[in-house]
């Protein structure tokens, strides 16, 4: 009975893995000497190998922009254009055209820079594996490198949430200044 106790337990502890990761840029990088896969543009995912989650986001945003008053921050703003671009990698990620992390994060900052006027700075959060808004704000809050994304001197933002075939989330937040 002590053993499938143990086993039971263990299950339901890696049935809940949920992953972060950081990543920011000062400037797009143009070199041709990035690792393959940074600076080439991701693939558009179809449609229909993953579902977006804009209420998530909503929640994700408002989250994220109570803990920056907390601290002095003025708040972030949505911005269509990045919102874009984390929604592409967002479910790009989910129907497993492109792994769990940031690849192509040069490519979305060099669309984002190109496109918004003003930018010189982006960063990205990503995670998959939370269950809501609150948690995967909690784990970003909980890792250095994810906190200094959100309490950074950005003013711009976009997030992008997208469910798998399996029902697992993934979270994407990038941040622009």
């Amino acid at each position: 009975m002590h053993r499938g106790l143990s086993y039971t337990i263990l299950l339901y502890i890696s049935t809940f893995v949920i992953a972060f990761s950081s990543c920011s840029s000062s400037k797009p990088s143009t070199s041709s000497s990035k690792p393959s896969g940074t600076t080439s543009r991701p693939s558009v995912p179809k449609p229909s190998t993953a579902s977006v989650a804009p209420a998530l986001e909503d929640q994700i945003l408002t989250l994220v922009n109570q803990h920056r008053k907390k601290m002095g921050l003025a708040p972030l703003q949505s911005n269509s254009v990045i919102e874009t671009e984390a929604r592409r990698h967002t479910v790009s990620m989910a129907s497993k055209k492109t792994p769990f992390g940031h690849n192509g994060f040069n490519y979305r900052s060099k669309v984002i820079t190109t496109k918004v006027q003003g930018i010189t700075a982006t960063a990205e959060n990503v995670a998959y594996g939370s269950r809501s808004a609150q948690e995967v704000v909690e784990g970003w809050l909980n890792s250095p490198g994810h906190r200094k994304n959100i309490e950074g001197r950005y003013r711009l933002t976009g997030i992008g949430v997208a469910r798998d075939s399996k029902s697992t989330l993934y979270f994407t937040q990038i941040f622009a200044n």
